[in-house]
């Protein structure tokens, strides 16, 4: 379960408007980040117009410029974006187009296949004409080849679940522009380039195929793939939820092999999803474990091309066992996989031998709550390991010799180490994101290889992230703070100004005419003596002399924020509410990030307990305010902050008036094993932790106004969740309002479903706070 302000925006839909893929997010959480050198204007309160939902949710009148499909050329000079359909190459230093790639405009003649090639069920039903729409070049992602003479482009895609997604795919030769459409037009999933850009790889109906780009034949590896049942080169669900990955397989660094985790779901128990619409309902069925079930069975193997073999590689005797990441060493006989025992407090690194399948331990690390497994890892060219670990008490940068198992920690201190946006090893540079100045803050840093000369690159509060180019030369740095929308410019390797690609003008200058209230960072201590960090927004036209109802917003899942010093795009819901009279406040408790683990993890073993004091001292703090109507305090969260705003009305019910649940889960033995099993262990271990936390065994407690809203089609958050809640309310007698979303997943989306459902929610604060 990531958080629901931890989704990323993938706003190039917009642009071609294909806001179904858009709006499956869980929130549209912008991240942008303005150059340190960029002088931009802060929004103001002293327009006379007021956000609206219809400028949020119909007209997405405030989204930020940005640019779209940023790719590195090799050559370190030269990127690409994807913009209108147009590939084209820029000059970092200068930003002139130096070329157009390609224009999807321009590729005309494409001929659509026969119906009978199409086995996809996607294409089931439809008539010639549908066909021939869907095979219309529209590119969606692009990619080069190593060499860079080939591009791969992705068109009519489709989501599958939270990270995955299948499309057509198109080779475009540079030298010729001749177009080859791979595997007839069939839908693939993860298509890739081979090092020598000769053959792809991709998965279809859960097998491993070869495409020979030149003579257009297609080969099939695995042969035992089938739905529901057997997976290879894909994780199932639960592993692409909550360890973040889509693609199972890679190639090897010479491209003579594939490495492949297979998942075996045969025992995993199914799920129904019920889908309405026709005269008989269809029935969506996949494969869920819940908190305690069996999962897959998972192995990891290593296909030869010149041979036709398979070796299998040794991962240890325990079969319960997690295989979240597998990635090459620069030995193309090497292959890293990390293992991680069922508890998720135990990961081992191992080196396996591609030809024998024997592995031997590299790094091991324990740890007394859990281990969260990132992207922060990398091998450099001599096997040396990058890594990030909380070993400490803090993340930090390690650097792990696998030969002589010596562990290095490169950056120290009491903060948090966020993520690793490159590695220079020509210069010997590792760059990073860090909240070292502050949770709220997100800094970039570098530091040496060896752990000396710290250096920040971006100076001044907010947030910060980079894309560096392939040699380092140039960086594009993007920055926003709670009050300036983003900023995208190109700074060298040490953070000087190049110059400005996107300040976002044309969004301040429309926001001028409308009241934008400031966010105000604070903190507080508990009656438990915790500090506390929140933000509010006033109304603008507030008042130290009158009491004004608060209205919090959370989210509070383990390892995340709601309070950061950064432009968020939900943060015109709370405009919209503030400008309705409302001060609006969130508030990061215990459990969330950038604050160390002990503080982090102090939720393990009982999640929602101390997340809901926290909230609630918050509360009654809030209420202590001189303008605060403290009997006018209500609570709102999705997902994770749906189970808690749901917890909070019933454990606090003397403290919040309303409260609003959507797609919470209500019971952690509902949900899925992966995610719950890491803080919670399994309820056969722990039942107390279950189900003293549950929103469900507290329901005669409710005194205050309760909407809960859920998507009926949740693959996620199951509705099972909501109807399991609102059967303890009938049966406690206690009167609820609830709304459902036929059809809708966790991001209730779709059409004008976003507008229709903040409509919902803001009439029922304003009738009930």
């Amino acid at each position: 379960m990531e958080s629901f302000y931890l989704y990323t925006m993938k706003i190039k839909q917009i642009m071609k408007n294909k806001l179904s893929i858009l709006l499956a997010l869980f929130c549209i959480s912008i991240t942008f980040y303005q150059s340190p050198a960029q002088e931009v204007s802060k929004v103001s309160d002293k327009g006379s117009k007021e956000v609206t939902l219809e400028d949020m949710w119909l007209t997405y009148r405030f989204y930020p410029a940005y640019v779209s499909g940023l790719k590195s050329m090799k050559d370190g000079l030269h990127y690409t974006t994807l913009e209108e359909g147009k590939i084209s190459k820029f000059s970092y230093k200068s930003g002139e187009l130096v070329e157009t790639f390609l224009d999807e405009h321009e590729l005309t003649g494409i001929p659509a296949p026969a119906l009978e090639d199409y086995p996809d069920p996607t294409y089931e039903g439809q008539n010639k004409e549908d066909v021939e729409e869907n095979t219309k070049i529209s590119i969606d992602d692009y990619y080069f080849s190593n060499d860079e003479k080939l591009i791969l482009i992705s068109c009519n895609t489709e989501a599958i679940y939270r990270h995955s997604t299948r499309a057509q795919n198109y080779v475009y030769k540079l030298e010729n522009g001749q177009l080859i459409s791979v595997a007839g037009g069939k839908k693939q999933q993860l298509a890739t380039f081979s090092p020598d850009g000769k053959l792809l790889a991709y998965v279809r109906d859960n097998n491993i195929f070869l495409f020979d780009i030149e003579s257009g034949n297609e080969r099939q590896i695995t042969q035992d793939g089938e739905i529901n049942k057997v997976l290879n080169g894909i994780p199932d669900w639960v592993y692409e939820e909550e360890f973040s990955f889509s693609q199972a397989f890679e190639w090897s660094p010479d491209g003579k092999k594939i490495a492949f985790i297979r998942f075996d779901e045969s025992k995993v128990k199914e799920y129904d999803i019920t889908m309405y619409g026709e005269l008989y309902p269809e029935l969506m069925k996949y494969k869920y474990p819940k908190a305690g079930e069996d999962n897959s069975l998972v192995s990891v193997h290593v296909y030869d091309l010149s041979t036709n073999r398979f070796v299998t590689m040794d991962v240890g005797t325990e079969k319960d066992v997690y295989i979240p990441r597998i990635k090459w060493t620069s030995d193309p006989n090497q292959l890293s996989i990390i293992r991680l025992n069922r508890l998720q407090n135990k990961m081992d690194l191992l080196f396996a031998d591609a030809v024998t399948g024997k592995s031997a331990e590299v790094y091991s690390e324990q740890n007394k709550y859990y281990i969260d497994i990132t992207d922060n890892f990398f091998i450099l060219k001599d096997n040396r390991i990058i890594l990030t670990s909380e070993r400490d008490g803090y993340y930090h940068i390690y650097l792990v010799n696998p030969k002589s198992k010596d562990v290095m920690q490169l950056t120290k201190g009491t903060w948090d180490v966020v993520e690793i946006e490159g590695i220079d090893e020509k210069n010997g540079l590792i760059y990073y994101v860090s909240a070292e100045s502050s949770p709220m803050n997100r800094d970039l840093y570098s530091v040496n290889l060896n752990g000396k000369n710290k250096t920040k690159i971006h100076k001044g509060d907010g947030s910060t992230s980079a894309d560096y180019s392939a040699t380092f030369d140039f960086c594009i740095e993007t920055y926003s703070d709670a009050s300036t929308p983003p900023v995208i410019s190109v700074t060298d390797s040490k953070g000087n100004l190049v110059r400005i690609m996107e300040d976002n003008s044309r969004l301040v200058e429309r926001m001028k005419d409308y009241r934008f209230c400031k966010k105000e960072f604070f903190s507080f201590k508990t009656d438990e003596g915790v500090e506390l960090n929140g933000w509010m927004i006033k109304p603008c036209n507030f008042t130290k002399s009158r009491k004004y109802p608060v209205f919090m917003t959370c989210y509070g899942g383990p390892g995340s924020n709601t309070v950061n010093n950064k432009w968020e795009y939900y943060d015109l819901w709370y405009q919209h509410l503030a400008g309705k009279g409302y001060i609006v406040v969130s508030v990061d408790n215990r459990g969330t990030a950038y604050r160390g683990e002990e503080f982090k993890k102090s939720t393990y073993l009982q999640l929602g307990k101390l997340e809901t004091e926290d909230q609630i001292a918050a509360a009654k703090y809030l209420g202590t305010l001189g303008y605060v109507d403290k009997d006018r305090i209500g609570i709102y969260g999705w997902s994770y902050g749906g189970y808690l705003s749901s917890l909070c009305l019933l454990k606090g019910s003397d403290v919040f008036k309303m409260a609003v649940a959507v797609a919470p889960v209500t019971n952690w033995r509902y949900y899925d094993n992966i995610y719950t099993e890491r803080f919670m262990r399994k309820p056969q271990d722990n039942p107390e932790g279950y189900d003293s936390n549950s929103p469900i065994n507290y329901v005669k407690q409710l005194k205050g106004k309760y909407l809960i809203v859920h998507g009926s089609a949740d693959d996620n958050v199951h509705f099972q969740n909501t109807m399991e809640m609102i059967d303890a309310l009938n049966n406690a007698n206690k009167q609820y309002e609830m709304h459902i979303y036929p059809n809708k997943n966790h991001g209730i989306f779709g059409g004008i479903t976003r507008y229709h459902l903040f409509t919902r929610m803001t009439n029922f604060i304003l009738e009930n706070l």
